[in-house]
């Protein structure tokens, strides 16, 4: 008991850890996706929006360049003392955009030297880089530098743009705290939305992943069961179109067949069981009575001995017959153009040199796709039951071969009606056949190889006398066309 309980406990926990092992790379999975696509767009939308608004400022301060390059004693008219406005981000903080000499522009011109000269706008200390020197001292007109510098609690962007022929430079600057906290606000902003993102993919990743570990974890349960007890009655399993749902379909059909098939040889070794009893027993007595063989009459001891050697015939080929029953669904043989015809003419033959019996054939050339082998076998079982039961007629055995459907034709007793719906079942014998010989199964074979290939037996009483046995293929199998007219032969 402590043992079943521990394994039981083991198949939870290894259930369970699959379970969460498949969810947790569901999660993982859809959330690095999402991220790194969440991370991308927000990089790209980051970077767009900076540099434009960086252009913007850019665009402005060239203007103001322009401006004071035409007229450098004059400050610029967007550079004087602005009006008073009300703070909309008022505080301790850096100035806002409402904040005074919040969009002044700040203008100076810088000598050979690096000696700087205000121009308009606040006045400013900015530094005198190297690279604002070399600018002033030797660059070309036109040529700029945009740096962004930090003079005290402000930080500034800074165009410098050389005059060239020795005048110097010009600078114009604007500081841009504001754009900074608006950009800093906008990343995180894009931060935490790569982080909704992110947890959303997971949370998704993980409900679609308990979704398939769900049904997934359903056909676990019914593969245990079989494992266990051998059968899954009443097992539901997943649905759906997709993978798992056409998974579970694959898998019912295969319990399905399984359960066919383990039905099926119950069925036989069942039956199997009850026909050998017969024979063995009646073995039995006679090895008993061999015991007293001296005992016996000439004529006693014959009738023993050739009792015992039919009986071990029948028991032959009952075993003969019930080996190939058990082989005939297993075997492998592949299917492949047939024809008919053909098949009929080797059965034909067969049957005439083991019974003597004339086989007359009426066929047509039809073509089907199945099994060479178990096809004749078929039709040989049918030939040799319609000469077991008319043994000393004088009239051929009839095959008639139309578009799949095979039908054997005798001249015996003929078939009740309440065993024609019997005669294909396995080892069963109608009463007026029980005299005769044979295992009760060669009918029963010509039934599987018809339901092997999509078809169905029949049986029934020939009008005038005799019965006519056979079976029908499926449709689609038939490849070749009817030949017009019969074609009679006789064998």
């Amino acid at each position: 008991m402590r043992l079943r309980s521990m394994r039981v406990c083991f198949k939870l926990r290894l259930r369970l850890r699959l379970r969460l092992s498949l969810c947790l790379r569901f999660a993982l999975a859809f959330a690095v996706v999402g991220a790194v696509v969440a991370t991308v767009v927000g990089r790209l939308s980051y970077c767009a929006a900076s540099d434009r608004i960086m252009a913007e400022i850019d665009s402005t301060l060239r203007s103001a360049t322009v401006a004071a390059a035409g007229d450098q004693d004059r400050a610029l008219p967007g550079s004087g003392t602005p009006a008073q406005t009300a703070d909309l981000y008022p505080g301790p903080d850096l100035p806002g955009p409402g904040d005074e000499d919040a969009r002044t522009v700040i203008t100076r011109a810088v000598d050979r030297d690096g000696t700087g000269t205000h121009l308009g706008g606040p006045t400013v200390p900015f530094p005198v880089s190297d690279a604002v020197r070399a600018l002033a001292a030797s660059g070309t007109t036109g040529q700029t530098d945009i740096t962004e510098v930090r003079v005290g609690v402000r930080t500034y962007r800074l165009l410098t743009t050389a005059l060239g022929d020795d005048r110097g430079a010009l600078q114009a600057a604007v500081h841009i705290d504001q754009t900074h906290r608006v950009l800093g606000g906008l990343e995180r902003e894009i931060a935490v939305a790569n982080l909704a993102i992110m947890l959303a993919a997971a949370g998704v990743g993980w409900l679609l992943a308990r979704r398939i570990t769900r049904r997934l974890e359903r056909l676990a349960r019914v593969a245990e069961k079989i494992s266990v007890g051998g059968r899954a009655d009443g097992a539901v399993l997943a649905d759906g179109r997709d993978e798992v749902g056409r998974l579970s379909a694959s898998f019912s059909r295969m319990l399905d067949r399984l359960a066919a098939a383990r039905e099926a040889q119950d069925r036989l070794v069942q039956d199997a069981a009850h026909e050998l009893r017969t024979p063995l027993t009646s073995l039995r007595t006679n090895a008993t009575v061999l015991r007293r063989v001296t005992e016996l009459s000439p004529y006693a001891r014959d009738r023993l001995l050739d009792d015992v050697e039919g009986e071990t015939t029948e028991l032959g080929q009952l075993v003969d017959e019930l080996v190939e029953l058990a082989m005939a669904r297993d075997r492998e043989e592949p299917e492949e153009p047939v024809e008919l015809s053909a098949l009929a003419r080797r059965a034909a033959q067969r049957v005439h040199r083991r019974t003597g019996r004339f086989v007359l054939l009426d066929v047509d050339d039809s073509i089907v796709r199945g099994r060479r082998q178990r096809l004749e076998r078929a039709m040989g079982n049918l030939l040799e039951n319609a000469a077991k039961f008319d043994p000393d007629g004088d009239d051929p055995i009839e095959v008639h071969v139309r578009r799949g459907r095979i039908t054997v034709r005798d001249h015996g007793p003929g078939i009740d009606a309440a065993d024609a719906e019997r005669v294909f079942d396995r080892f069963y014998r109608a009463d007026t056949a029980r005299s005769l010989p044979g295992s009760g199964l060669g009918l029963a074979i010509v039934r599987d190889v018809a339901e092997a290939h999509g078809g169905t037996v029949f049986a029934r009483t020939r009008p005038g006398g005799g019965a006519e046995v056979g079976f029908t293929l499926e449709r689609t199998r038939i490849r070749g066309p009817e030949t017009p007219g019969a074609k009679l032969r006789g064998t």
